[in-house]
């Protein structure tokens, strides 16, 4: 099969801006004919397209996940809706509110069904025609590349055509030579070079060669580098700088959203559940065993402050609740305590910490200070977690990782999850991992200790 190349590619988001602006001013004619001018039309397709290019709505790529498209979406929709429902006030005042809101769900709604249908679609078209497709060279040590080569050939609806691999366990210069020849030479699209394999200079006849040909270059982080991948790039005044990191929960407008979904959520699980099985739960826990319902030990949060975590009691009392980890059938637990922390019950109170402002729903689990500093001391970008509020579950316990830490590799994979959350956090990113964690304790796939 004759693999065809993406020279059509250019056009996939033209013809969206088409589209969009198609159906907004379409329906706004026919379900707002109160409004039925040029002037309004000019209003709402300038502000559907100026809210579209600040949050990057359009900036859709074969890589981009679903959930960063609906996103997106969200965002796109209230901002467009908030300044439709200002608008309707400055020339209505408050008569067809109900109207806008309905154009604005409708509008929206369709354009996001075209977008993600464009997404499937695609996909599609590149698996079962190669089209609209990019062939590329890997250009490496085989430990390196293996995992990017692995991923082109099990994901063919990315698009990416793996014409040549250059391995650069020996004979480097020769490889690298033979390399950039053969994208002379033949129609390549993109070379993966991976960092850690060349040196300064190799890196700079690599890049010299790119941009001399036209050919698009991207490089492979190590290992190291993956725990950092969310650079951010600014410039003060005429003078380039990188932050290491861009917290995405540091941005007003993040802050604000993040604490009116934690408190909403939070008053919910309060007000509907804990207002009534508290009261239970203090009973049970009392003729178990001897001691105070609540469980409290200092934790580490939010810039590595200690705050006061709350749990219901699971243990008998014992002197080395702050210093010493539970285990698989750890005598210390008490009969209900078994249940409670095999249903998660356990940690229902922290949603107080949350109302409270010390944790969120979501984010990476805080330990007790006594270990959290013994990982602190051992573990390579452990303090990066603090960034942001801890939180009752996080994207590291829907991977598998929670429990008590048996190895090294258990708390390096969660640090892992935990900075990749930090640094591509959404709303609905939240959402699915709530959604996880509530089906994955129905299942009851958390560790009982």
């Amino acid at each position: 099969m004759t693999t065809k190349t993406g020279r059509y590619s250019g056009y996939i988001r033209p013809f969206s801006y088409l589209i969009d602006f198609i159906i907004i001013n379409v329906l706004a004619f026919y379900m707002m004919p109160f409004h039925n001018t040029i002037l309004y039309a000019l209003f709402i397709s300038f502000a559907w397209f100026a809210i579209a290019i600040h949050l990057g709505f359009y900036e859709v790529y074969r890589y981009t996940k679903v959930i960063a498209i609906l996103n997106k979406a969200v965002k796109q929709a209230v901002l467009f809706g908030l300044f439709c429902l200002a608008l309707e006030l400055y020339f209505s005042e408050f008569a067809n509110q109900k109207k806008v809101v309905l154009f604005v769900f409708v509008s929206w709604t369709l354009v996001l069904t075209i977008k993600i249908f464009i997404y499937y679609f695609l996909r599609r078209f590149r698996v079962l025609y190669g089209g609209n497709s990019r062939t590329v060279v890997l250009l490496g040590n085989d430990a390196s590349i293996e995992p990017l080569k692995q991923f082109f050939t099990d994901n063919p609806d990315y698009g990416y055509n793996l014409a040549q691999i250059f391995s650069l366990h020996e004979n480097k210069r020769d490889k690298i030579r033979a390399c950039l020849s053969y994208v002379s030479t033949n129609k390549i699209d993109e070379i993966y070079c991976s960092v850690a394999d060349v040196s300064d200079n190799q890196m700079a006849e690599i890049i010299d060669f790119a941009d001399n040909n036209l050919k698009t270059l991207k490089f492979i982080p190590d290992e190291k580098q993956l725990l950092s991948t969310n650079m951010k790039f600014e410039f003060y005044d005429y003078i380039p700088i990188i932050s290491l990191r861009n917290i995405l929960q540091e941005e007003s407008f993040n802050k604000v959203i993040k604490r009116i979904f934690d408190l909403t959520f939070s008053l919910v699980i309060i007000i509907g559940l804990l207002s009534w099985l508290l009261p239970i739960m203090a009973v049970i826990i009392k003729l178990d065993s001897k001691g105070p319902v609540f469980f409290i030990q200092k934790r580490n949060g939010l810039k590595y402050k200690k705050f006061n975590c709350y749990k219901f009691r699971s243990m008998e009392l014992n002197d080395n609740s702050d210093v010493e980890l539970a285990s698989k059938n750890d005598l210390r637990i008490t009969k209900v305590g078994k249940f409670i922390r095999k249903t998660s019950m356990d940690e229902l109170p922290q949603f107080f910490n949350v109302f409270f402002g010390e944790m969120s729903v979501v984010g990476p689990r805080p330990h007790m200070v006594s270990v959290a500093n013994i990982y602190a001391a051992k573990v390579d970008k452990f303090m990066v977690r603090h960034f942001v509020k801890p939180g009752i579950t996080g994207l590291a316990q829907t991977k598998g990782y929670r429990g008590e830490v048996e190895t090294d590799e258990d708390i390096i994979n969660r640090v892992k999850y935990d900075i990749f959350y930090i640094e591509n956090w959404s709303v609905l990113l939240d959402i699915k991992i709530i959604f996880i964690t509530v089906f994955n304790t129905l299942r009851g796939d958390k560790k009982a200790y």
